[in-house]
């Protein structure tokens, strides 16, 4: 079904990989088109509790854009975006499940942008991400200019913008950029120590929570109190919510199904 990409969905789990390790798994619309798909189709299925995104080989997560392929195409850069890039990056942050970048090298341009789409980063210590487009007389795209500054802080934001700095996992760490950076050899037990923490969690609260975080920089304290007297009656009403609280009074571990 997908060529352009690895698409494994079993146990709850799905897994998400780009799979153009030759050129450093950059991003064609073909790819994103492909990335986008499984997400929505990720979306779809119930039994999917979390979603891990990677890319194959040991260099990079993602190049960013396929600049040949790109000159190719004949779209113009608003096309690419428009048709390609944008609903890629809404649809992962839109989706109601927790998504898992396991950051296995580089993340580059729009690679850096898709990494920071995610809701959770776990590097190896050798990966860096940076946000190159300056360097080829453009800005931040795929959602960049919206996540780093809320990340960093504008001066931040805009000196890693403006000049492309490269920052490895550690320092990302440090600065707020990523959430853990591991020895490369302890990156699939990171990921996987994760992965069963989502996979095991009450899925809808955990949506909940990512639907009002989306939304908490631009509403004020009123329509946030609102969105979360809306989400929190319905996750009331949820099997989870139920089992939860149940488990909390007998003192026993809640076994949450995700419905």
């Amino acid at each position: 079904m997908y060529q352009n990409l690895l698409f494994n969905n079993s146990e709850g789990v799905l897994r998400i990989s780009l799979n153009r390790p030759a050129v450093h798994n950059a991003l064609t619309l073909d790819l994103i088109r492909e990335i986008t798909d499984a997400i929505q189709e990720a979306g779809d299925d119930s039994s999917v509790r979390v979603i891990v995104l990677t890319g194959e080989g040991e260099k990079a997560f993602c190049s960013g854009a396929d600049l040949k392929a790109a000159m190719e195409s004949g779209k113009s850069a608003g096309e690419m975006l428009r048709d390609g890039y944008n609903p890629m990056i809404e649809a992962i942050r839109n989706i109601p499940k927790p998504v898992i970048c396991r950051l296995n090298g580089l993340a580059v341009g729009a690679g850096c942008s898709l990494a920071l789409a995610c809701d959770l980063i776990i590097a190896s210590e050798d990966s860096y991400l940076s946000q190159m487009f300056v360097q080829i007389g453009l800005m931040p795209d795929a959602g960049a200019s919206f996540f780093l500054p809320r990340l960093l802080g504008m001066a931040r934001a805009f000196e890693l913008a403006s000049t492309g700095q490269k920052v490895y996992a550690p320092e990302a760490v440090q600065i707020g950029l990523i959430n853990k950076s591991v020895p490369k050899e302890n990156l699939d037990a990171a990921v996987e120590e994760a992965v069963f923490y989502y996979r095991h969690a009450p899925t809808k609260a955990i949506g909940a929570i990512k639907k009002v975080f989306n939304q908490s920089f631009e509403s004020n304290l009123s329509e946030i109190l609102n969105l979360e007297m809306e989400n929190q009656d319905l996750l009331h009403k949820t099997q989870d919510a139920a089992e939860g609280i149940s488990s909390f009074l007998q003192k026993k571990k809640p076994d949450y199904q995700g419905k």
